[in-house]
């Protein structure tokens, strides 16, 4: 071997001998006898560096997985005999390998088990265990073959085929691994099954690895072998032996999780899972409360977890057959693990309580499919609720300003918590509902003196209580008299309570998050909003010293405050007077910390904007409001730009650029509070923006920064047509020459939704422009699509498939918003350029979105132009190109018609193929059946066939056919 390039094989190599030992590795894959040299290497030991070991397994394996076939009967004896003469080595070496070379290794022979099992090598299991005996070095390597071979036949994870792969490989696979599994069941599985009890009954007391890895072995096994191999006396014995024993009993655990996991009959899975429960009842396991190995108690909390869903099962299945009275018997037995299922869901590691969770959705899922609960029952429904309650509580280590992984896990636990809780509600509503009210008014009496996460808890329950009993609309203080007294109750105690003064984040935006989830209660209840509305005002939320609760309460103001609409208007002028200095557009000066990021800004501005939308003032008061809010931003937006075109340093650029995008975005967002130009028309607020639109677009001519200038005014262009309709037209035609020069793919391709809005809302009205700007804008997509890129640009290729997409739509905007003529006034040159491109779309780019929207673009251009007065030459290029691409296209091998985009890309080639037939009649089949089909060698018969279908007046009828005709085509 290349020693040289085998020095690359070490971790600690610098990149050069890297690169080398990876090409020698690819060299090695194709090379014809390069497989022998690593099997002598490791049959005879040759290299002690523990990387070239690893390299040469996995030379092997590439020959075993890739090239096996084409070796000799004899080269194939020789892999067998190397790694049978590796595995008596282990037993003799001073060392044992390294884990890495091992587990590899294992792989190795699970590769060759799956080759020759059936064939060459029926007593592979055989041959090993007469090589490794008991031999604890031998063992060691046995188990993690058997582990291997599982993970081959039958773990999940492991993705055998590669994507590209086809389903008859996947289903190969599948049925090669069933057959080996039962072949595995025929011959050796009870001899297999004699060895771990053998290597258990050695090893459980002098080494417990071992005895672990065995464990894992039976566990993994378990799921596909006969269960009574298992499931008997002296292996059941022998298992929970081990769960007394502090090293074996987490994997005893998992390996009895799966005995009971086992699918089965379910009067024999009852049987079993109640013997399992005796025995582990009588060897003190159930004593939760004794026990502090927390890791243990975590799997012993998924086994019972396990027991209690496999009642629960067996309990469905013979309700669903019947037998009553086999599911009573399985109803107590679930009935009787409830306690332990209690002891573990309240206990103070969240692992061991999440664990159990799902037995305990399940058993209230039982309860409520009941006619009515027994006294004990609905003290279990108590007793999940109070543990659910307890366990919602943040601990005290929780790191609210620095949330890490401990903190997200536990927020994934309190997610799992709320589906409890839901399903608690479906079960008792009237009960779940008492219980949070005593909590929540008991806490809130003395919040002062109470701790934060009790507090936080109390008012959580009130918010969880708005999905856990549901309404539509949010009316939760009408209808149900009881209900909605109670949480019209503790809605005036959590505003009136002062609670929202207390000084803890989690407190504070708890408060907050539930006044907006129940904002209907101020409809009922209107004297509160000025205590409400303060407390977002203030030091409590928009000034809070945390940047958190800042963030979070401007969202929720600003939905506060949409929600009450009318309720708000005494309060107006106070509040737009108090959000002042939150609306200022912070300088982009070093040191200056603004209250509120510029993303939170933006709610604030939408939350004025609806203010003053919403009032009731005259228009003149509305129109003078919106004035006072945006002319410092318009003002800002003058001398920043200026200062902007002097800036020479490029950091100050963006800084500048940046503080002028939020400007433009500010004042974008106000306008969200109006739906349409009447409304902006009523609150006399379009000259307003009109002032803004002539104060933002000379940011188009800047030369710097264009970038982040550009976005920001299209996206103020794009609210005004809305707002302003026709009054922004004039505005057009200089802002676009303005955004096409020196644009880039991104640039156009944000660009081109804007003229389509354009093209479609006002049609003709823009025709003129549209004509005159169609080149240039074609010309700009032109340039950037025709520009060279790396071969392996994956992003520059996205990119301009992402343009592709934004011109073909736009071409679609224009010929289905009724202006062809756009097109058709280009000049005869320019007009078959389009076309071809559209063609070209159809046919030669592998993007069935792209395809569909130029089948659509086709369809319509023939609608217009396909008849006897259509434009001199179009009838040709129909049947030219246009015929042409609707079969070249599905043709294609990358036109995949399992694909569901590349199906509705067929559909609408089916309507183009209709639609020319609708405009040239019989002129187009006699073409299909004399010219055009004969030309791609289709038979006579299936022509008629063709033609017929295509005839069918049902236009669905011919869209399943050419689905069929094409599928047939195909190789």
């Amino acid at each position: 071997m290349d020693e040289q390039a085998l020095l690359g094989l070490n971790p600690n190599a610098d990149a050069d001998f890297r690169q080398r030992a990876l090409a020698y590795f690819e060299q090695l894959k194709i090379s014809q006898d390069a497989w022998q040299v690593c099997a002598e290497a490791l049959a005879k030991s040759i290299y002690s560096d523990d990387h070239i070991k690893f390299f040469c397994f996995q030379v092997l394996e590439h020959q075993i997985k890739f090239k096996y076939s084409e070796l000799t009967e004899v080269q194939q004896q020789l892999i067998r005999e190397t790694l049978i003469t590796w595995l008596q080595a282990q037993m003799l070496n001073p060392q044992p390998e390294k884990t890495f070379i091992r587990n590899k290794a294992a792989q190795v022979f699970a590769l060759l088990f799956v080759t020759e099992y059936l064939t060459k090598w029926p007593k592979f299991f055989f041959d090993i265990l007469s090589v490794v005996d008991l031999n604890p070095r031998g063992v060691d390597m046995y188990l993690r073959i058997l582990m291997a071979v599982d993970a081959e036949l039958v773990d999940r994870d492991v993705v055998h085929t590669s994507e590209a792969s086809c389903y008859f490989a996947l289903t190969f696979e599948a049925r090669r691994n069933t057959l080996l599994k039962d072949t595995m069941r025929e011959q050796c599985i009870p001899s297999l099954v004699e060895s771990w009890y053998q290597i258990l009954q050695n090893y459980q007391y002098n080494n417990s690895e071992l005895t672990c890895q065995c464990l894992e072995v039976v566990g993994a096994y378990v799921s596909w072998i006969d269960l009574s191999l298992i499931a008997n006396e002296r292996f059941i014995n022998m298992l929970l032996g081990h769960m007394s024993v502090e090293v074996l009993r987490e994997e005893a655990c998992d390996c009895l999780f799966e005995i009971v996991n086992k699918g089965m009959d379910p009067i024999d899975k009852t049987k079993l899972v109640e013997s399992l429960c005796q025995v582990l009842q009588s060897a003190g396991l159930f004593s939760i409360d004794q026990e502090d190995d927390v890791d243990f108690l975590a799997r012993f909390s998924k086994l019972v977890n396990g027991m209690g869903q496999a009642l629960i099962a067996s309990w469905t299945k013979l309700i669903k057959n019947g037998d009553m009275k086999s599911a009573q018997d399985t109803l107590q037995a679930i009935e009787a693990k409830v306690a332990l299922m209690l002891q573990l869901l309240i206990h103070e590691d969240d692992d061991i309580s999440s664990n159990i969770i799902g037995f305990c959705y399940d058993y209230l899922h039982i309860l409520k499919q009941l006619s009515a609960l027994s006294d004990q029952q609905k003290a279990n429904v108590e007793a999940i609720m109070l543990a659910v309650m307890k366990k919602l509580t943040y601990d005290e280590e929780y790191n609210f300003e620095n949330e890490g992984e401990d903190e997200a896990m536990f927020v994934e636990y309190r997610k799992q918590l709320k589906l409890l809780l839901d399903r608690l509600a479906q079960v008792s509503p009237e009960l779940l509902l008492a219980s949070v009210r005593r909590v929540f008014n008991t806490t809130l009496q003395n919040w002062q003196t109470t701790r934060f996460m009790e507090v936080e808890v109390a008012i959580r329950l009130l918010y969880m209580l708005a999905e856990a009993l549901p309404v539509s609309h949010g009316a939760h203080f009408s209808g149900d008299v009881t209900k909605a007294t109670a949480l019209q109750d503790m809605m005036r105690t959590l505003v009136t309570s002062g609670v929202s003064a207390y000084q803890h984040t989690s407190v504070t935006l708890e408060f907050f998050e539930t006044v907006v989830r129940y904002e209907k209660f101020f409809a009922v209840e209107p004297q509160h909003i000025p205590t409400v509305l303060m407390a977002f005002l203030d030091h409590r939320g928009l000034r809070h010293t945390s940047p958190k609760v800042r963030s979070r309460t401007a969202y929720l103001f600003s939905r506060f405050v949409k929600s009450l609409n009318k309720q708000m208007n005494p309060f107006i002028e106070d509040v737009l007077n108090r959000i002042q200095d939150l609306l200022e557009l912070s300088p982009p000066e070093n040191g200056y910390q603004a209250l509120l990021s510029s993303d939170d800004q933006l709610f604030i501005y939408e939350t004025a904007g609806v203010l003053i939308v919403n009032s009731e003032y005259s228009a003149e008061r509305k129109q003078a409001l919106m004035r006072n809010l945006l002319t410092p931003l318009m003002e800002k937006f003058k001398v920043l730009l200026e200062k902007l075109m002097m800036a020479q340093d490029e950091d100050r650029q963006m800084a500048l650029a940046d503080c002028l995008n939020h400007a433009v975005g500010f004042a974008s967002r106000t306008s969200k509070a109006f739906s349409n130009k009447q409304t902006v028309k009523q609150c006399g607020c379009s000259e307003v923006y009109l002032d803004c639109l002539q104060t933002f677009l000379p940011a188009l001519s800047c030369p710097l920064q264009k970038e982040v200038l550009r976005s920001g005014v299209r996206t103020f262009l794009h609210r005004m047509i809305i707002c302003l309709e026709e009054e922004v037209l004039p505005f057009i035609p200089s802002a676009s020459e303005h955004m096409l020069k020196d644009c880039e793919a991104k640039d156009l391709q944000e660009f081109i939704p804007l003229i389509n809005q354009i093209t479609a809302k006002f049609k003709t009205q823009v025709s003129p422009f549209l004509q005159q700007m169609f080149m240039p804008l074609l010309h700009a997509i032109f340039e950037v699509l025709l520009l060279p890129a790396e071969e392996n640009d994956q992003s520059a290729a996205l990119e301009k498939q992402m343009l592709r997409r934004s011109y073909f739509a736009f071409l679609q905007t224009v010929t289905g918003s009724g202006m062809s003529e756009v097109i058709a006034n280009q000049g005869a040159e320019n007009v078959e350029r389009v076309l071809f491109t559209v063609i070209q779309g159809a046919v030669d780019y592998p993007d069935p979105i792209a395809q569909k929207t130029c089948f659509i673009i086709l369809s319509k251009l023939v609608e217009l132009w396909g008849g006897k007065d259509g434009p001199v030459g179009f009838a040709d290029f129909v049947y030219k190109h246009i015929v042409p691409a609707c079969f070249l296209a599905p043709l294609k091998q990358t036109f995949d018609l399992a694909d569901a985009q590349t199906v509705l890309a067929l559909s609408e080639c089916a309507v183009t193929l209709k639609t020319i037939h609708l405009k040239r009649g019989p002129e187009c089949i006699q073409y299909l059946q004399q010219e055009y089909l004969p030309s791609l060698q289709v038979a006579p018969e299936i022509i008629q066939e063709f033609c017929q279908a295509l005839q069918q007046p049902d236009a669905k009828v011919f869209k399943n056919y050419l689905k069929v005709f094409f599928q047939r085509a195909k190789p």
